[in-house]
């Protein structure tokens, strides 16, 4: 069975926290990538407007 990787945000202290994905082009070659991270819900928002 395969193990989840989201359960333990699911778990009674991990309700106040996400995880996001963002997709990042490489000024270089052009190619895009992945970015995930877990962040407070609070912090969502600014996470994606930010141009980091």
């Amino acid at each position: 069975m395969a193990k989840k990787v989201v359960a333990t945000l699911k778990t009674g202290t991990g309700k106040e926290f996400a995880k996001v994905v963002k997709v990042v082009k490489s000024p270089k070659t052009g190619a895009y990538s992945f970015k995930e991270e877990i962040i407070a819900n609070d912090k969502v928002k600014d996470y994606f407007a930010n141009k980091a």
